[in-house]
């Protein structure tokens, strides 16, 4: 499969001489489907659609027409500007058939950001939608889409998706300089393939570019590859999820976040995935008029119950929430097809494991899990096997080489002690390049400098001896160091979640060493709950708590409000 002997810089190949299509394995996986039976399910504020597999090859088979109608062709890159909707997921397995490599930008990405990350990969097509919905409001797109055609001059075809139909489309709006601008119902006819073809590519070749933050400079470009890809999220969903045909599988997530190409990945497993647009607290009306979006805590757990999902998967932050509201949704549904909830986005508080198993199903499987979008998939994950312990991570993904290092490069994993999460053998889901000339340079920087020759990720973490869990404590770059002791900021959110919950809506706890300070300051900002403010009392509570629960040198030097705490589309502070 690799050769032990070769070092992870540069990434070894893997299966090498193998040939297959990305595809394919999704849209005719090796488990038995009924072509009849849903593919994929999909929900907004305000609609609901089903795809059945029969379906899904068709529609593929449309888009491929038109795609190689129009000259696409292997290594072209595609782009969409889209939300989470079938049309999406189309597009993406009509690109792959052909060896094109996908790439998004979820619509809430504004104009400059988008270019940011394009221009550095150059598309030559461009997927849209007119508009998007969210929150109970429609939000036209294409004024946005026009900038960003023209800051695009690699750009040359433009397919817009009529997304809500109530909003008119232009298509001269954009278009490009040097290609033309179809809506998608025009783009489909103009193929005339009667037969999906799937070209069959080297194991490594591309599938997918995402993006990294962007908080350092340039958002980087990871290129991943279709074996690593495949290989592990298979192994995820089938090995550790226990995913499989009759599975219906859910993420809350955009198209730009690796999340959703886990999600997508479900397919080649014979799940039905489902797909959500919207706000996870509105949901449809269902007085038997006009579909209208109404606000409702419960929103998803009622989405859960109407669509029979199995797993559902969605962010630490959005569990939280729930937890602050003491939303129960056990009191109103029975959510009997649920057999597991994943989190992931940021560390899951322990507070909030014990509320999921008060609120949800007590026989399910809540699977914290880490990863990231530089491996697109994850590092530590479910197991149904063994049991859950509260602020854990169970279980670490099978085949990853993953350890806790301590600042001089020693294994500390066996002994407990706080760590930095690294990679010590190559596995198939390291990106297969980072896009443009200095990507090698970039791909080194990233994860083989701090330790030579292993992968840094840049996780904070520590493993429990007793239990084999993984316990996230915060980012590498983000750890707290006040008189020498390192901690992770997560250590602190724990606090105020448990203890301060009707107060504290969110917090954000950062480190600052100023060139006259002699030693580093802890300061802890509170976004307050709507009606609340800081006092000197809380703010001695605070203290006091994180005094207790943790130690003294946890305690903040400066507590202070702020009205927002800054957070990427994916929910990270």
């Amino acid at each position: 499969m690799v050769d032990e002997s070769v070092p992870m810089f540069p990434r070894p190949a893997f299966f090498e001489g193998a040939r297959l299509n990305f595809a394919e394995n999704l849209l005719f996986p090796t488990a038995v489907v009924d072509e009849d039976a849903p593919a994929i399910m999909a929900a907004t504020e305000v609609s609901r659609e089903t795809v059945l597999w029969a379906q899904l090859r068709s529609r593929v088979r449309e888009c491929q027409a038109g795609m190689v109608a129009l000259g696409l062709k292997s290594g072209d890159r595609v782009a969409g500007y889209v939300a989470n909707h079938v049309n999406a997921v189309v597009a993406m397995l009509a690109a792959t058939s052909i060896g094109c490599i996908w790439t998004a930008v979820s619509p809430d990405t504004g104009v400059h950001a988008v270019l940011e990350r394009l221009r550095q990969i150059e598309p030559a097509m461009l997927f849209t939608d007119n508009a998007t919905f969210y929150n109970g409001r429609t939000h036209p797109m294409l004024g946005k889409v026009s900038e960003i055609v023209a800051g695009l001059p690699s750009l040359c075809l433009v397919v817009v998706f009529s997304a809500y139909p109530d909003v008119e489309i232009s298509t001269d709006a954009v278009k490009p300089v040097n290609g033309e601008a179809y809506e998608y119902t025009s783009f489909t006819g103009l193929g005339s393939s009667s037969a999906l073809h799937f070209e069959q590519l080297p194991a490594d070749h591309p599938v997918y570019i995402l993006y990294s933050s962007g908080t350092t400079g340039a958002p980087k470009c990871m290129v991943h590859g279709s074996i690593g890809t495949l290989i592990q999220h298979k192994k995820e969903h089938i090995l550790h999820c226990s995913i499989r045909p009759g599975s219906r599988f859910f993420y809350y997530t955009t198209c730009t976040w690796m999340m959703w190409h886990w999600l997508v990945s479900g397919l080649a497993s014979g799940a039905t995935i489902v797909l959500y647009d919207g706000s996870p607290f509105r949901h449809v009306s269902d007085d038997g008029g006009e579909k209208q979006s109404i606000a409702d805590d419960l929103a998803m757990p009622k989405l859960i119950e109407e669509m029979h999902i199995s797993h559902f998967g969605t962010s630490a932050k959005y569990l939280s929430v729930l937890e602050q509201k003491s939303t129960r949704p056990l009191s109103s549904l029975s959510l009997s097809s649920l057999q597991a909830i994943y989190s992931t986005g940021s560390p899951l508080a322990p507070s909030t494991f014990s509320y999921v198993y008060s609120a949800f199903p007590p026989s399910i499987n809540l699977g914290s899990i880490t990863g990231g979008t530089d491996i697109i998939s994850l590092f530590g994950a479910p197991n149904q096997l063994v049991p859950v312990y509260a602020g854990e991570i169970q279980h670490l993904g099978l085949g990853m080489a993953v350890r806790a290092w301590d600042a001089a490069g020693a294994d500390v994993t066996a002994s407990g002690q706080p760590g930095d999460l690294v990679c010590v053998k190559p596995f198939p889901c390291q990106p297969v390049q980072f896009w443009g000339p200095d990507g090698a340079a970039r791909y080194r920087s990233s994860y083989f400098e701090t330790f030579e020759g292993v992968w840094h990720h840049g996780d904070y973490v520590r493993f429990n001896p007793a239990t084999g869990g993984l316990v996230m404590l915060g980012r590498s770059d983000g750890v707290l160091k006040p008189a020498g002791v390192r901690f992770g900021s997560a250590e602190i959110y724990n606090v105020l979640l448990q203890r301060f919950p009707e107060e504290v809506a969110d917090a954000l706890c950062v480190g600052r060493r100023r060139e006259t300070d002699v030693d580093e300051t802890v300061v802890l900002f509170l976004k307050m709950e709507s009606g609340k403010t800081i006092s000197d009392e809380l703010v001695r509570a605070v203290k006091a708590e994180i005094k207790t629960a943790l130690s003294a040198r946890h305690v903040p030097g400066v507590v202070d409000e702020c009205p927002e705490i800054p957070v990427t589309t994916n929910g990270k502070k």
